[in-house]
């Protein structure tokens, strides 16, 4: 038995009486870090308790890096739950933690008042307060411990009782006391907790994509980087702030791949972008017909002056005449014959591209070579990269990489295009990954909409998982968009826009290019296979409307959130009712969304009044944004006739008071 007390490591931390449990947010008990973009709030809960009736007092510990601890007191709700909240202000990581203790003090306080007020004599009591207090001021700076000195000698004096209870339990002795607590025996969670910081473009951000040698109007001569960058003031006029680029390197021809992923090709067809490296170079090196290194830098810079960022490709994996086949055939899977296997994603074949080996001996040497890949690129400017299947790489590998990266790096965001389980996508995000591409393409009904959403904002996904909703890629036209017409295409985009803080769209959203192969969600003559100019006349009234929900999307900071995003009641199966707001309910915005782009749906909408703090027969202004009309809504329930073909979706500003008759006078 004296053996067995032997081995128990007693010590302060041991000794204290506090219990820390349940701290939210905590991503896997710790493993991974939640997220946030520079300005954000981190609100910190956990249930924290003690034995017995003692009062406690709990602070929320916070630094970035090494830098000294900051504390913020915790406030109680109720059955032991205590929360906090801190700011963070840099790039980087975080560190919170939370610290309890008894306050023995504050308890004496408690106790005092309760046996005084039943009449009972607390002469021992007041001697006991004045004992804490002498031994706070031995600790306090001057002239703290000269007051406290004070009245704990005055509580020693020969007074009635009741005028020494009223001094020892006044705010000011409570405050003193409090600026010194007793934390010997303090509680502390631990290890402590990581929040990763990214820049504000990592949380809220509109994208568009691009081929850039479709920027041309000859079908057989490559766009270039120059052609793009005249582009560019277009696209800033649009609203977008990152223009994403598919891979710009150098494109094998063995086994190129033909218009509609032919195995048929000719002279003129430029292959898929993805099938990277010639013997012009590989991932270091730039499409010849697209221009040179020096012109790729001038986009990226030419671009940022003007408010946007160039996203660019990252995809690890090799066409047959790629550099790395030749200098590193340890990096590919072989067949028994001695040659490298090509991808498939049966029954899909890539007969153009070599996936890499993450399994194979040299992997070491493997990683550090793609870490190589995207610094090149950090260093001539990039800052945000879209990687293509990142699924299909090892999850270590992507904790390590981007780790590395935001070691010196800390403001890189990284886009995941992985559509694949959810734990999968989930673990990516976990492992590092700033934005993910989602399932809302294929999300159409009232149903599958608010219960996939609800999953990424309502539960702890939205801690780590952040949505980049696009509405159509190169590798998928939807069902939707090939069938519902315009109306779809406007839909799918308000949906887009002010469901998701993030979303994109690729270029041919805005010609409304809804042409598919029979069958399939592929486009039919895919720009991945061929050069395809565009005639930017065509798409004016698209991208008027583009337009207007960027400006609306920039103009309201509801919509730079997705957690404050609520359903509401609306009795039409084929409209969709949300709103999302700030937390002063200074920006209110309410969206109706007609999901039938073949039919004109109406109904009656129920506002969550007592959400927004409006009376039952108040009177309350809504500004439609989309299409500028304004209305005098009153009550609970209000009417809307969403037409497909003309309105397919309105955007509320909800306003609170009409206060005066000029306020009329505005809307009539």
């Amino acid at each position: 038995m004296q053996q067995q007390h032997a081995r128990l490591r007693l010590s302060d931390e041991k000794a204290a009486r506090v219990w820390i449990e349940k701290i939210r947010p905590r991503i896997d008990c710790g493993r991974f870090p939640i997220k946030r973009t520079v300005g954000e709030k981190v609100a910190v809960s956990a249930y924290v308790f003690a034995d017995g009736h003692d009062l406690l007092q709990a602070v929320l510990q916070y630094r970035h890096g090494r830098e000294e601890w900051s504390e913020a007191p915790m406030s109680y709700l109720a059955d032991d739950l205590w929360t906090a909240e801190f700011q963070v202000e840099k790039l980087g990581t975080y560190q919170y933690t939370i610290r309890a203790w008894i306050n023995h003090f504050t308890t004496w306080q408690r106790d005092l008042l309760k046996k005084f007020m039943a009449g009972q004599d607390v002469a021992s009591d007041l001697l006991e307060g004045a004992a804490m207090i002498e031994a706070t001021a031995g600790k306090a700076l001057s002239p703290d411990n000269e007051w406290l000195s004070s009245v704990a000698a005055s509580l020693r004096a020969v007074e009635p009782q009741k005028k020494m209870v009223v001094k020892a339990t006044a705010p000011d002795i409570t405050a003193m006391m409090n600026r010194y607590p007793e934390r010997s025996r303090e509680a502390v969670f631990a290890p402590a907790l990581s929040v990763t910081v990214e820049p504000l473009i990592a949380g809220f951000s509109a994208w568009y994509e691009l081929f850039p040698r479709s920027i041309t109007t000859d079908p057989n001569k490559s766009g270039t980087f120059g052609d793009v960058l005249q582009l560019v003031p277009e696209i800033v006029r649009m609203g977008f702030d990152v223009l994403y680029l598919p891979p710009i390197h150098p494109i094998g021809r063995t086994n190129r791949k033909g218009r509609n992923n032919s195995l048929i090709v000719t002279p003129h067809d430029p292959g898929s972008p993805w099938a990277i490296g010639s013997e012009a170079g590989g991932h270091k090196a730039v499409h010849p017909e697209l221009g040179t290194m020096e012109d790729f830098e001038q986009l990226v810079a030419g671009a940022r002056r003007q408010g946007l960022e160039i996203a660019l490709d990252i995809a690890f994996q090799c066409s047959p005449d790629h550099p790395y086949i030749r200098e590193h055939p340890e990096w590919f899977r072989h067949r028994p014959d001695g040659t490298i296997k090509y991808a498939e994603n049966p029954p899909k074949k890539y007969e153009d591209i070599y996936p890499i080996s993450f399994d194979c001996e040299e992997w070491q040497a493997l990683w550090h070579e793609l870490k190589t890949i995207v610094v090149f690129w950090v260093e001539r400017g990039v800052k945000i990269f879209r990687v293509d299947n990142p699924h299909t790489k090892p999850l270590p590998f992507w904790e390590w990489l981007i780790d590395e990266v935001h070691r010196e790096y800390p403001d890189i965001v990284f886009l995941s295009e992985a559509f694949t389980r959810p734990r999968v996508m989930y673990g990516l995000a976990k492992v590092g990954f700033s934005q993910s591409y989602t399932y809302f393409t294929w999300r159409n009904t009232k149903s599958e909409l608010t219960s996939y959403l609800q999953e990424l904002v309502s539960t702890e996904v939205s801690e780590y998982f952040r949505p980049n909703f696009f509405a159509n890629t190169p590798d998928i036209l939807p069902e939707y968009l090939q069938f519902g017409g315009r109306g779809a295409f406007i839909a799918r985009l308000v949906l887009a826009a002010t469901l998701s803080t993030c979303y994109g769209i690729y270029s041919g959203f805005e010609f409304a290019e809804n042409e598919a192969v029979p069958g399939t969600e592929e486009y039919l003559n895919s720009e991945k296979f061929e050069i395809k100019p565009r005639d930017w006349k065509k798409s004016v009234a698209l991208r008027a409307f583009i337009t207007r929900i960027n400006t609306i999307r920039k103009n309201n900071a509801a919509l730079a959130t997705n957690t404050r995003l609520s359903f509401y009641p609306v009795d039409n199966e084929h409209l969709l009712f949300y709103g999302k707001s700030t937390e002063d309910l200074a920006n209110i915005i309410l969206v109706a969304v007609n999901l039938d782009p073949h039919h004109v749906q109406e109904g009656w909408l129920e506002v969550p009044l007592e959400q927004f703090h409006i009376e039952e027969e108040e009177v309350f202004q809504v500004h439609e944004l989309l299409f500028d009309n304004r209305f005098l809504w009153q009550g609970r329930r209000n009417f809307v006739r969403l037409d497909p073909v003309d309105s397919p979706a309105q955007i509320f500003l909800l306003r609170r008071k009409l206060r005066t008759e000029r306020d009329f006078d505005y809307f009539m």
